[in-house]
C-alpha cells in the first residue's frame, strides 16, 4: 500500500480524530459521550453513512474481531489482512484503549467487561440521527447481510428488520443472505415495503432467461446541489455460495464490464461523485477499483473487516477508495466530501465503533424492538446451559462456537468426523455468561438449516477441503467465492495456505491415524445447498440438535478445543496474532 503525502494525511486524520475522541470519552456516562465521543465536525459538502453485515442483530451483542486474517501473496500484509498490533500499527491507533478492543481481538475478555456490548438498532439509530442531522442531506447506506442472523428474523420472515431498516433510516441497500428468502420475497419487500422510501439497488443481478435487471442498477441522487449516483454491487457468487433454487431465475457474478458501462451512463447523466456500495468482499473490492475508472469510493461489505482507513487505489482513470465497515451492527462509517468543479477534491473519513453504553437508545427504535421481539421473549430467553469458556465465531479456520457445534453433530449423529460451514456472522459470548435459545439461534438461524449425516471417502473428505482452501486462498481475488474454511471437527489435518491449488491439504489424521483415500467415513454437516435435503428421510433442523446436546452438558458447557490445521509457510504472516 504506498500512500502519497496528502493520502497519508488523510488517512493518519481519520484515525487521530476519532482516536482523541474515543480516549477522550471512554469513561463519560451516555449522555456526556454522545456530545464529546461522536462530535465529528462536518467536512464539505456531500456526507454518506454507510453500514453493512448487521446481521439481523437488533440488541447490543459482544463481538470478537479476528485473531487469523491470512493475506496470501500480494494481499500479505497489505489491509485487511492485518490484525491484532499489526491492525493497530498500520492505521495509528495506540493499543490498550477502546478503539484498540473496536478493531481487534487483544485481550479481549477484559476489555469487553470493560467497554461493554456494541451495536444495537436502537443505539445505531442516536448515531445515525446525529450524524444526519449534523450533515444536512447525509444519505444512509446498507451494504446488505441485514435480513438474516437472528432468530427473529428468522421467524418473522425478514420482517423485523425490514421495518427496522425503514425506521433507522436506510436510504439505499444492496444485498447478499437476503435472497435466502427466496425471489418472491425479496421482490415483495423492494415493491412493497420500500417502494418510495429504499432503492434497492444491484447492477450485477439479471434475469437468466433475457438478461434484463432484476433491481435498479443505481440510484442518482441529488446532495445539496451535487449529483450523487450510488451503484448497487450485491454478492456476486450468491448462487454458489447459497443455495442456487433460492435464486434459481436471476445470474449474478461480478460484471466489471457492466459496472464500468453503469458509471460511464452516470457520469453521462452529470454524477459530480460516484460510489458503489459493494457486497463483493474487501480483495474483491479492490482488485475491482484498480479495474473500473471513474468510481470515487467503494463502500465494501461481505468479509466483515472493520478496516478503520480508506484504502487509495491507482487504476487507469484516476483514484479510487476502497473501505469496509466491520459486521454486526458494531460500527457506522461517515464519508464527508468536499465535491468542487464537478469532481471530489477532498475527502474524510471515519469509522466510528457504535458502543452501546456510549450512546442513549433511541426511544422511537427501542420500542419497535420491544413490539417485535415480544410475541417471542420466552421462547428466546430459554436457558439452555452456563459456558465456562469464551465462545466466538470468526477467523480464517475454526472458532469455539463453530468447534461447538461440530462437537454437538458428532455427539447426536454418532459421526466420526463434522464439517460445519465458514460462515463470519455469529455473535460472541464471555464465559459465565448462559447460552439462551437466542444467543444459539445467533450461530444457526438460516433457511436451508438442516443438519446431514453422510458417508465420505478420505479421498471426497480431501477434495473437499482443497475445493474450500482454494475458495478461500486463490490468490486471485475473483476466484474467492465467499466464506472462511470449512470447520472441522474429529479430523485434522496441515495446511500450507500459500501451495498450489489441490496441494494445500496434508496429514490428514483420525484419532492420530492416517486418513486412508478409499475408506468410508461417516462425516456429519450442516446448511445443505442442495434442495433435495430438506426433503431427505429424518431430517432435521441444525438447531434441535444443538440444542439437544446443549440441554444434554449438565447445566455447563467446558470450554472447547478448537480443532484447527497445523499451518506451513505462514511464519511472520502478520495476519496472525503472536
Amino acid at each position: 500500500m504506498n500512500l502519497s503525502r496528502r493520502e497519508f494525511l488523510n488517512v493518519m486524520a481519520s484515525a487521530s480524530v476519532a482516536g482523541m475522541a474515543l480516549g477522550r470519552y471512554a469513561d463519560a456516562d451516555a449522555a456526556t459521550a454522545e456530545q464529546g465521543l461522536y462530535d465529528l465536525p462536518r467536512f464539505g459538502n456531500v456526507s454518506l453513512l454507510h453500514m453493512t453485515d448487521c446481521h439481523a442483530q437488533l440488541k447490543p451483542i459482544y463481538f470478537r474481531e479476528p485473531s487469523v486474517n491470512l493475506g496470501i501473496g500480494s494481499m500479505r500484509g497489505q489491509l485487511p489482512h492485518l490484525v491484532g498490533e499489526q491492525l493497530l500499527k498500520a492505521a495509528g491507533i495506540p493499543a490498550g484503549g477502546p478503539l484498540s478492543h473496536a478493531y481487534t481481538c487483544l485481550d479481549f475478555e477484559k476489555a469487553a467487561r470493560r467497554y461493554g456490548k456494541v451495536g444495537g438498532f436502537a443505539h445505531l439509530a442516536t448515531l445515525v440521527k446525529r450524524m444526519k442531522a449534523s450533515r444536512p442531506g447525509a444519505l444512509l447506506l446498507d451494504g446488505g447481510d441485514t435480513w438474516q442472523g437472528s432468530a427473529t428474523s428468522l421467524w418473522t420472515n425478514a420482517q423485523d428488520m425490514v421495518d427496522a431498516c425503514k425506521l433507522l433510516g436506510v436510504d439505499v441497500m444492496t444485498g447478499h443472505w437476503e435472497f435466502t428468502y427466496g425471489m418472491d420475497r425479496v421482490m415483495e419487500i423492494v415493491q412493497k415495503d420500500f417502494k418510495d422510501k429504499v432503492d434497492f439497488v444491484a447492477q450485477n443481478v439479471k434475469t437468466n432467461d433475457f438478461g434484463d435487471p432484476v433491481f435498479k442498477p443505481y440510484t442518482l441522487r441529488n446532495i445539496n446541489g451535487v449529483p450523487v449516483a450510488i451503484i448497487g454491487q450485491a454478492f456476486p457468487y450468491t448462487p454458489i455460495a447459497n443455495p442456487r433454487y433460492m435464486v434459481a431465475d436471476w445470474g449474478f457474478g461480478i460484471q466489471d464490464e457492466n459496472l464500468q458501462k453503469m458509471v460511464d451512463e452516470a457520469r453521462g447523466k452529470g454524477a459530480q461523485l460516484v460510489v458503489v456500495l459493494s457486497h463483493n468482499g474487501m480483495d474483491v473490492d479492490l482488485k475491482m477499483a484498480s479495474r473500473v475508472r471513474g468510481v470515487d469510493v467503494i463502500f465494501g461489505g461481505h468479509t466483515h473487516d472493520g478496516v478503520p482507513v480508506a484504502i487509495p487505489v491507482k487504476n487507469a482513470g484516476g483514484t479510487t477508495l476502497v473501505t469496509n465497515a466491520g459486521s454486526n451492527g458494531k460500527f457506522l462509517a461517515v464519508m464527508d466530501f468536499d465535491v468542487k468543479d464537478g469532481k471530489m477534491a477532498d475527502f474524510r473519513y471515519r469509522l466510528l465503533p457504535v458502543f452501546a453504553n456510549q450512546l442513549a437508545p433511541d426511544a422511537e427504535m427501542q420500542a419497535l424492538i420491544d413490539r417485535v421481539r415480544a410475541p417471542y421473549e420466552a421462547k428466546l430467553s430459554e436457558k439452555l446451559a452456563v459456558t465456562d469458556g469464551l465462545l466466538f465465531r470468526r477467523g480464517n479456520f475454526n472458532g469455539s462456537w463453530d468447534q461447538l457445534i461440530c462437537d454437538a453433530l458428532m455427539d447426536t449423529q454418532g459421526a466420526e468426523i463434522a464439517f460445519s460451514p465458514g460462515f463470519r456472522w455469529g455473535t460472541t459470548l464471555l464465559p459465565g455468561e448462559t447460552i439462551t435459545r437466542e444467543l444459539m439461534m445467533d450461530q444457526l438461524a438460516i433457511t436451508y438449516p438442516y443438519a446431514t449425516l453422510t458417508e465420505m471417502s478420505g479421498a471426497t473428505i480431501k477434495t473437499v477441503l482443497e475445493d474450500v482452501a482454494d475458495n478461500l486462498f486463490n490468490p486471485d481475488p475473483y476466484y474467492q467465492q465467499g466464506g472462511d474454511m470449512v470447520r472441522v471437527g474429529g479430523l485434522s489435518y496441515a495446511m500450507n495456505p500459500g501451495a498450489a491449488m489441490g496441494q494445500r491439504i496434508s496429514d490428514m489424521r483420525l484419532r492420530g491415524k492416517l486418513i486412508e483415500a478409499d475408506k468410508t467415513y461417516k462425516v456429519a454437516g450442516w446448511a445443505p445447498v442442495a434442495e433435495s435435503a430438506k426433503t431427505a428421510p429424518g431430517v432435521k433442523p441444525v438447531w434441535e440438535h444443538v440444542e439437544a446436546w446443549l440441554k444434554s452438558q449438565g447445566g455447563r458447557v467446558k470450554p472447547r478445543h478448537i480443532n484447527t490445521p497445523s499451518l506451513t509457510g505462514m511464519q511472520g504472516n502478520p495476519g496472525m496474532t503472536a
